[in-house]
């Protein structure tokens, strides 16, 4: 019984701590240009199959690095399909991200061994590749992180000319939603790309999985450095274990703060350089535990830490800061940087030698605003009405990033409500084939729109009359018909107006006729069928649209009728003429019978007078 009881408590809390645990973070894992799921050695980890995120083309990969994961297959994006490709990819719980793509190189001896492009995020662009990223292990990936907000995130990558861009993975790998925080400017509208990550004091590579991290640190990727110069420093190492590593929000590795450099007498100045883009700010992280057996105490190990040659802190004791040896201290400081370098620099200022066990550096970059998304989802409708090739590539943001907008499309951004939108349109002499849908009317902001010199067909939608600010509307030299749309002449701003070289009819819009005595440039000209306005033919006598449509209604009505009757007075003719049919082939007989009847009839009437009654002649006498 005693035993049971304790049975029964000890699920009782495993339960219990269960419950109240954290959940995972979400995490999705693309393994690109797969067609199954794939699971990766040593942890196992799930690649979902690509499919259904994007164009592009599936291929064997060959991996650029020992770091990249083991997965064989890629996809890349030919200059045929356009200049900017995209994965959308919805169903992401609103969070703060790890977004992390892996490049690859095509399996064929045909394609560029090094193909340059850059990579956006969310529409932010948040990474280029430089000629000779296939030589470094920290240059085969791009990684960010981001707060997505809406459900999706949009990957694109942008090619540059110099080769296809060729992505073998891509993970979304969800942190704390105040991981790496640095103060109020650090907010939802800033992205942090990876500039680099070191571990310090060993010449292994880590992932936070082969540390076996927590997943909430998002797996990151460490590079090691063993020293930082020819003999200007020691490694040093432990196995103890470390406290107050993996702590919320960050949850580093404790693995992480077990190796370390120490600077010597030959160098007591312990520097680190590295290379960054100029005129950009950045987000540095130092990471300290004093593992050292030579130092027991606080005070015993006291030094500045210099960014660029400015002190940023001053007197770092790690066993005072931290409250103990073998105990994690982090440490940030933003900077802004003028130059193409930045070098970390600790100097020492009373007893041993400075020492740091990890370094990350980030760019802070401002998370471009989106457009507006009712003026995206119009242009989406006008990319499937005319069938736009390829190689317009209207894929991810029209506007962002500013680098990459949408071909043909101009851009304003509105500082009130922090969206893009879409002020002019020019899509002349491409091909064009389809319509115009209706939809286009969502354009609110259109000052121009040029559509001339294509094959567009149909009707002109009278939603255009909604669009008030259009100033210039060129649908020329098209296949357009029908009628011009009375509420064109609601675009009191328009100053220019081009319809010639279609197969329009009808009267002109009087409002638009009147507009010509204000300056306007007006061509109607090469469409047989308009007419009204001086340089055109009199219109004759003119029918509304609703008398056409009565008209229209009155004359199938009126042949509908006839139809009818026609159908009756044949009907009613074959009655006749099938019982002028049954009475003719009955025609013999029923002169026989009338004839039989009369003679019996005759026959009686002979007979009448002489006739007599039994009585009168008396009884019938037997011999």
């Amino acid at each position: 019984m005693l035993r049971f009881t304790l049975l029964w408590l000890l699920v009782f809390f495993l339960s219990l701590v269960s419950s109240s645990a954290r959940p995972a973070p979400f995490a999705m894992r693309i393994s690109c240009g797969a067609r199954q799921n794939v699971r990766t050695a040593p942890t196992y980890a799930l690649w979902y199959k690509d499919f259904g995120y994007t164009g592009g083309i599936p291929a064997n990969a060959t991996t650029p690095s020992f770091i990249t994961p083991p997965l064989k297959t890629l996809r890349y994006f030919p200059l045929s399909e356009g200049p900017e490709n995209c994965y959308g990819i919805n169903r992401v719980p609103k969070g703060h991200y790890t977004v992390r793509i892996f490049f690859g190189l095509i399996k064929q001896p045909d394609f560029d061994n090094e193909p340059l492009f850059e990579i956006s995020v969310e529409g932010t662009l948040i990474h280029s590749l430089k000629s000779g990223w296939t030589s470094h292990d920290d240059q085969v990936f791009a990684e960010s992180l981001v707060f997505l907000l809406d459900g999706t995130v949009s990957i694109c990558f942008h090619s540059t000319g110099h080769g296809e861009p060729a992505i073998i993975s891509i993970e979304i790998l969800q942190v704390d939603d105040k991981a790496y925080y640095s103060g109020p400017e650090r907010g939802k509208g800033v992205i942090l790309k990876t500039t680099s990550r070191l571990t310090c004091g060993t010449a292994k590579p880590r992932f936070d999985e082969d540390y076996s991290g927590d997943h909430w640190g998002g797996d990151r990727y460490w590079e090691p450095i063993r020293t930082f110069g020819q003999n200007a420093d020691e490694p040093r190492s432990t196995e103890n274990s470390i406290k107050q590593a993996s702590d919320a929000p960050n949850f580093y590795p404790e693995a992480l703060y077990q190796s370390a450099v120490v600077s010597t007498d030959s160098q007591p100045d312990l520097a680190y350089t590295i290379d960054v883009d100029p005129n950009k700010n950045y987000s540095i992280w130092l990471h300290f535990a004093e593992i050292d057996a030579l130092v027991t105490d606080a005070g015993q190990r006291v030094f500045d830490v210099l960014l660029n040659g400015d002190t940023v802190f001053k007197e770092i004791d790690i066993v005072k800061m931290s409250g103990d040896r073998y105990t994690a201290l982090v440490l940030n400081r933003t900077v802004a940087v003028s130059g193409r370098t930045v070098t970390i620099t600790l100097h020492p200022k009373e007893g041993h030698h400075a020492i740091i066990n990890a370094i990350e550096i980030f760019q802070v970059i401002a998370a471009e605003s989106k457009t507006s998304s009712a003026e995206v989802r119009a242009l989406q409708a006008l990319k499937r009405s005319l069938g736009l090739p390829n190689h317009f590539a209207w894929n991810g943001d029209p506007c962002v990033p500013k680098e990459h907008p949408w071909s043909g499309a101009d851009c304003q951004f509105d500082k009130s409500g922090r969206k893009w939108f879409i002020d002019g349109l020019d899509l002349s002499n491409q091909g064009l084939k389809g319509f115009l849908p209706d939809d286009i009317s969502k354009l609110i902001h259109l000052q121009s729109l040029n559509l001339s010199g294509n094959t567009i067909h149909g009707v002109i939608p009278s939603s255009l009359g909604t669009i008030t600010s259009l100033e210039l509307l060129d649908l020329s030299y098209n296949f357009l018909n029908g009628s011009i749309p009375e509420s064109l002449g609601n675009l009191t701003a328009l100053r220019r107006l081009n319809l010639n070289g279609n197969s329009l009819s009808g009267r002109v819009p009087g409002a638009l006729g009147g507009r010509l005595l204000n300056g306007a440039s007006f061509n109607f000209t090469d469409n047989a069928g308009l007419c009204g306005i001086p340089g055109l033919p009199t219109c004759g006598p003119h029918l509304s649209a609703g008398a056409k449509v009565g008209i229209s209604f009155g004359v199938s009505l009126s042949f509908l009728l006839l139809v009818i009757c026609s159908v009756c007075y044949w009907k009613r003719r074959q009655n006749i003429l099938r019982a002028q049919q049954i009475a003719a082939r009955g025609a013999p007989y029923a002169k026989a019978r009338t004839q039989f009847s009369h003679d019996i009839q005759m026959s009686r009437h002979h007979n009448h007078g002489h006739t007599r009654t039994a009585a009168e002649n008396g009884p019938s006498l037997l011999s």
